[in-house]
């Protein structure tokens, strides 16, 4: 293969690496989207049928600690590692632990969506969004 040739196979694979990363994003985008859109659909029903939120809290990794944090919503699992506040932001509510966190709390950070909890995790460990919020309205999380 000459320089040329090794050079322009490089350029299409950088192109096809551009394509394959940017509809990926926009797929994600989409996913995001509809997922928020049911947690919309969710919170009017909560509010609805008076499903009270509760204070959300953050565990560590270990889950052997557990912070506090200034949101208020519900927890989309039975571990308490996901949930979304009551203006409809999704967290993944785990972090490092941390002396400082124990006295001060987490300001967690909200995250796009997934249609699809817990995706690519063991088996049994993922969880998607519908049945999540259907769990949740139902009182079995």
């Amino acid at each position: 293969m000459s320089e040329d040739e090794a050079a322009r196979w490089r350029a299409q694979r950088r192109e096809a690496a551009t394509a394959h990363a940017e509809a990926l994003a926009a797929r994600q985008r989409a996913e995001s989207a509809r997922a928020r859109a049911m947690i919309g659909e969710f919170l009017a029903e909560a509010r609805a049928r008076g499903v009270a939120p509760a204070p959300l809290h953050v565990r560590s990794y270990d889950g052997r600690a557990r912070y506090r944090t200034p949101l208020e919503g519900w927890y989309l699992r039975r571990d308490e590692t996901v949930g979304i506040d009551t203006a409809g932001e999704f967290y993944v509510l785990t972090t490092p632990r941390s002396l400082v966190a124990h006295f001060r709390g987490v300001r967690p950070t909200p995250q796009d969506p997934p249609l699809v909890i817990g995706a690519g995790g063991k088996d049994g460990e993922s969880i998607d969004m519908p049945d999540a919020l259907a769990r949740v309205l139902a009182g079995e999380v």
